[in-house]
């Protein structure tokens, strides 16, 4: 896994002297996202779905060609093998997410979860999660562990769905979480904004995890 998130690092850095980028890894992995989904996609709809100008995708999809993530022609763009087998490392290692509706747990206008798998062992107190939301843009994050059938704060482990039965079960049938998973809730005033930065915190934990 460490050189996938090397290698959506790599896309994301700028190449001297070019100018600083207004992506970062998170938009690299929603890109492959979108092409799994769609199979072909367009630029046009990669502004839409990243919140990007059309420089900024300009320059997204000239980086993922370089790294060999991705072919394009007139037609669109769409991944290459080897973009699918980083994609397919990416997609085990985040494999479900939902839009959750505003809660006790999640506060923002819109909310978005992502689960990552088997990962609660390298999660304090949702700190870090929390600033890797907010550097992209959002209100903050929540951060939840899942153990013996409970979402539990990481650092108090307080259950405080525990009053909230129907948006603890909607969590449970959407996301499918085990033992040790844990799920990441984007907040912001923008849904795509919430989407991001939780895929963004999830991308931040997984990065600190192969760290050590």
């Amino acid at each position: 896994m460490h050189q996938v998130l090397r290698l959506l690092s790599k896309v994301a850095e700028r190449y001297a002297p070019s100018r600083l980028l207004s992506f970062d890894s998170v938009h690299v992995f929603k890109t492959m996202q979108l092409m799994k989904n769609k199979k072909r996609i367009s630029r046009s709809l990669l502004m839409h779905e990243l919140g990007l100008g059309e420089g900024s995708v300009k320059t997204l999809v000239k980086h993922m060609k370089m790294s060999g993530l991705i072919e394009n022609s007139n037609a669109g763009m769409w991944s290459t093998n080897k973009g699918k087998t980083v994609y397919e490392k990416l997609h085990d290692a985040i494999p479900n997410e939902m839009d959750i509706f505003k809660c006790s747990i999640a506060l923002g206008k819109f909310n978005y979860a992502v689960l990552v798998k088997d990962i609660a062992y390298n999660v304090r107190s949702g700190i870090e999660q929390r600033d890797a939301a907010i550097k992209l843009g959002a209100v903050g994050a929540t951060t939840l562990i899942f153990k013996n059938g409970r979402l539990l704060m990481p650092d108090t482990r307080e259950d405080l769905l525990r009053n909230n039965p129907k948006i603890h079960s909607l969590i449970i049938k959407k996301l499918e979480p085990k033992d040790n998973d844990v799920i990441i809730i984007g907040s912001s005033a923008s849904k795509k904004t919430a989407e991001l930065a939780a895929k963004s915190a999830a991308l931040h934990t997984i990065a600190n995890r192969e760290k050590h």
